[in-house]
């Protein structure tokens, strides 16, 4: 799709999410942290200081917003050269009941 509102990179189909990628992708402690900012539901600027992660690399935060995208977990609009990340809650929540909640749970508060 593409707009004035920007331009949704690509992601895999409901259908096409795959579990093990899934957990692949929040294998790692920064994606894991992450997807913790983004079960409040709103839409995240894709800048590290904005997911307090000020202390990566610019190209380190891409890498693990791309992986989240390809897993399925996140949908990135692109705005110009900004991105804005959400939470594929109700996707994720069709394709595997409770696992969400499940990890969101484990999470530091």
């Amino acid at each position: 799709m593409h707009d004035e509102e920007g331009e949704w990179l690509p992601q895999p189909d409901v259908a096409d999410i795959e579990l093990v990628r899934v957990l692949h992708a929040l294998g790692d402690p920064v994606r894991l942290a992450l997807l913790g900012v983004y079960a409040s539901g709103e839409q995240f600027s894709c800048a590290p200081g904005a997911l307090g992660l000020a202390h990566l690399h610019k190209s380190t935060v891409s890498h693990h917003m791309r992986t989240m995208r390809e897993a399925g977990i996140t949908s990135t609009r692109a705005v110009g050269r900004n991105r804005f990340v959400q939470l594929r809650r109700a996707d994720l929540d069709a394709r595997f009941p409770g696992l969400l909640d499940a990890l969101l749970k484990s999470l530091p508060e």
